[in-house]
């Protein structure tokens, strides 16, 4: 069973550059004999150009051009490549137009918000968010946190919220949902997509989530950390949760995965964001560039759309494609506004591409 995830920052396979890719690998990092450099065996069965292929071997310079991933990531970086060529015309296979596009997406970030509110009003008890990385998942939920906590701020009371970002182990699972399991309190876990691959974390995450009156989560084995902190081994959680992921539930290929999947989704509310594509991506940057997301860099609408041309004509190169990547470029304009393409080219690219 595969169970781990490569992506190639700088490599080829019969001299076609394969830099930004993720695959699924069969074998690790091996150097050549007698010369620089090596390769990794990876599985390409599921791939677009490794027709009649089950595995190929990828070159790379060295092994530091190497970098382990998520299946979230490979299912993301797989269905983007799917779609780049349909991404390039002016509609998709169902025809739908820009504008259609940018309808739909604003439509799912506006019924993000509105669930947001409602989970920190605790009229909904947990939703899960799923979208690629950089699109703005983040942003609204922490808005409608912060709004709920308003007034906890100006009693300087402590807050009923918390967002967690980053690597989260069961116990750090448990403890956090232990800290906020009172009524009105929520936790949110941002790319903390480690936990949908560890049952016992997911056993935990099920229980905080379960649709019956009472949620009670339990650590049935002995821990110094829990006795340390004079936690219980087992609480009753009436807290929500929102669960932020880059992980899209409905492109799972593991089986057991699957099902766990499935049993967090039945638990709770789950709003996938739709954007699949490269092309779903640059209407998101539009969208939300001409919201006013560059107002504070006074730089004028000519230059906010250079600028996003600018993103748009080398998008295949740059390393993401994503709301941080506009911030990036608009600090190097307002750093040198006559080379800022040039640095983006020296910095935010991917070198050789």
């Amino acid at each position: 069973m595969i169970n781990k995830y490569i992506k190639i920052e700088q490599g080829t396979y019969r001299n076609q550059d394969m830099s930004g890719r993720i695959f699924p690998i069969l074998k690790d990092y091996q150097r050549f004999a007698g010369k620089e450099g090596g390769f990794v065996t990876v599985d390409c069965s599921e791939l677009d150009g490794f027709e009649g292929l089950d595995k190929a071997r990828i070159n790379v310079p060295a092994i530091t051009d190497l970098t382990i991933t998520t299946e979230g990531a490979f299912q993301i970086n797989r269905d983007e490549l799917k779609k780049t060529e349909s991404a390039t015309q002016p509609k998709t296979e169902n025809n739908e137009t820009d504008e259609e596009a940018i309808e739909r997406i604003a439509a799912r970030f506006s019924i993000l918000d509105e669930m947001a509110e409602a989970v920190s009003t605790s009229k909904v008890r947990a939703m899960i968010v799923s979208g690629p990385p950089g699109i703005g998942k983040s942003y609204g939920v922490e808005r409608a946190l912060e709004k709920r906590s308003m007034f906890d701020d100006i009693a300087n009371n402590a807050r009923k919220f918390e967002v967690v970002k980053g690597a989260m182990s069961p116990i750090g699972l448990y403890k956090k949902l232990y800290e906020h399991s009172a009524k009105g309190h929520v936790v949110c876990f941002d790319d903390c997509d480690a936990i949908l691959y560890d049952d016992l974390a997911l056993n935990l995450l099920k229980a905080a989530l379960d649709t019956g009156a009472k949620r009670t989560l339990h650590w049935n084995t002995e821990s110094r950390t829990l006795m340390a902190e004079g936690m219980p081994n087992s609480f009753e959680f009436n807290g929500g949760v929102v669960f932020i992921t880059n992980v899209k539930f409905d492109n799972v290929k593991s089986k057991k995965l699957q099902d766990h999947l499935q049993a967090l989704q039945s638990r709770c509310h789950y709003l996938d964001l739709t954007i699949d594509s490269m092309r779903d991506r640059m209407l998101r940057i539009r969208q939300i560039v001409g919201t006013g997301m560059l107002e504070k860099y006074a730089m004028g609408r000519e230059t906010e759309a250079e600028l996003v041309q600018f993103i748009f004509d080398n998008k295949h190169k740059l390393r993401e494609i994503s709301l941080r990547m506009v911030l990036k470029i608009a600090d190097l304009w307002k750093m040198a506004p006559d080379r800022y393409q040039h640095l983006a080219e020296q910095t935010c690219m991917r070198q050789g591409a």
